[in-house]
């Protein structure tokens, strides 16, 4: 964990703005909606700077801020990226042989864009539980809906006003109107929706339902849940009303039907991922060596089991062991996909929960934290973790070899061969439809109630 020397230091400037004064309204949401997510240190942090902030924009160092909150700069760093990752911060840095920052603070959301974020929402639900979840949701939301009689009529900035062309003199508009607010945050993931059109008709699902803020919401959905464009045509197809209408709320619904329906009856659960400061690198991976090692360092380990599958949906039983390596036992995701990778490779395709945590318990105590030190301790324990199959316990003393050939020799793995061709294989392409909407979604919930049937 060295990487932030390279990032910050304690005798790097920094200059703090806000956008605007914050209200004690804006506290309330950082106490009771962000702290159970990214924790107190992250969030004395923020309030620090709010604080300095308000008081005046001198430049000051970072021992200002250890001094003030009692921690070393490894753990200002760690509060810094916390806040970067949620939305609440933005960081500029100008390096030009004395490095310094810029820290522009972003106010919370507000409650219903908050609740209505499927990623937040699921974060905070999986931090503090239902009845926390709900008495906190209670309390900063208004329920007073708008009455269903009543449609919106309001006008778009393009109904009203018309854009200046370049050729008047003034430069073209490069950015979305409709572009993210301060405050938000991004998910990180591309969405493919030309993808996503090919399967839906347009007299099934017309282009016009997929606005700006349903494409937004599909693509985090499709994160959170770990789905493709396919997965998602079918979860539009459940959620497309009879008049034609998609909305946010039937989407979200859709989804977690959908995947209680193909996957399992458990909500799935957003965790934490500190990941390393990657190496600046020129060049590309020169051997496969180098190439699986970027692809482990990388990968979520759900789809380190699709790949070993090839592509399959692993069953909910191997992604919940993978998910308590990660949350219980805290193992980083890239040494939990060397493990999946090593276990499934070395034993027939069997992941076996007590085996899988005897190695673990043994790489936690070794301080395992990244894929390459991961994959040495795999091969120099190897002959040790295959009598610990073999024998059923990792304290059993190992017999001496006798010479008379009875022990088998090591097998040392090729490198697995779906992964460097897994980038080359054809994506599949749905099938138009044009059935009617009704006769479509009971075709998809009888395909998934059958589905469900067999699996139990």
């Amino acid at each position: 964990m060295t990487a932030y020397y390279k990032e910050l230091q304690p005798a790097d400037p920094y200059r703090i703005r806000l956008p605007y004064p914050f209200s004690n309204y804006d506290r309330q949401l950082l106490t009771l909606l962000y702290q159970p997510m990214i924790g107190a240190e992250a969030i004395a942090f923020y309030l620090t700077l709010w604080a300095e902030g308000e008081a005046s924009g001198d430049e000051a160092t970072h021992y200002t801020l250890m001094n003030t909150l009692g921690n070393p700069i490894s753990k200002i760093f760690e509060a810094r990226i916390q806040l970067e990752a949620i939305g609440l911060l933005k960081t500029y840095r100008k390096d030009d042989g004395n490095r310094c920052f810029i820290y522009e603070l972003c106010p919370p959301l507000d409650p219903k864009t908050f609740f209505m974020d499927p990623l937040l929402s699921m974060f905070l639900f999986s931090k503090i539980g239902e009845p926390s979840y709900r008495r906190v949701r209670n309390r900063f939301l208004i329920h007073s809906e708008i009455p269903r009689d009543f449609e919106e009529v309001s006008r778009t900035f393009t109904d009203i006003f018309q854009p200046v062309h370049a050729k008047a003199g003034y430069p073209p508009i490069q950015e979305d109107l409709q572009e993210r607010k301060k405050g938000a945050y991004e998910a990180d993931a591309e969405f493919d929706f030309a993808l996503l059109r090919q399967g839906l008709s347009e007299q099934l699902v017309p282009k016009r339902v997929l606005t700006a803020t349903i494409k937004d919401f599909i693509s985090k959905l499709g994160y959170l849940y770990g789905w493709g464009p396919l997965e998602m045509q079918k979860v539009i197809l459940l959620a497309i009303e009879d008049d034609y209408k998609l909305t946010v709320e039937g989407l979200k619904k859709s989804a977690s039907e959908y995947y209680k329906f193909t996957v399992s009856t458990t909500a799935p659960q957003l965790v934490q991922v500190h990941k390393e400061t990657p190496k600046l690198t020129e060049e590309a991976p020169k051997t496969k060596q180098d190439e699986l090692l970027v692809y482990l360092e990388t990968a979520p380990p759900i789809q380190v089991l699709r790949d070993i599958a090839n592509g399959s949906e692993p069953l909910p039983a191997d992604v919940e062991l993978a998910n308590q390596l990660v949350i219980t036992h805290g193992m980083k995701p890239p040494v939990v996909n060397v493990l999946l990778q090593y276990v499934l490779l070395r034993t027939d395709m069997k992941l076996t929960k007590a085996y899988v945590e005897k190695i673990a318990s043994h790489w936690l105590r070794k301080n395992v934290t990244t894929a390459k030190e991961a994959m040495e301790i795999a091969r120099v324990e190897h002959t040790q973790y295959m009598k610990w199959k073999s024998e059923g316990s990792p304290t059993a003393v190992a017999k001496p070899f006798t010479g008379n050939g009875n022990r088998k020799p090591v097998r040392e793995e090729k490198l697995p061969e779906w992964f460097h061709k897994k980038d080359d294989m054809p994506v599949a392409k749905a099938e138009p439809r044009n059935e009617s909407l009704e006769v479509e979604k009971q075709k998809l919930l009888a395909k998934l109630a059958l589905k469900k049937g067999k699996g139990g």
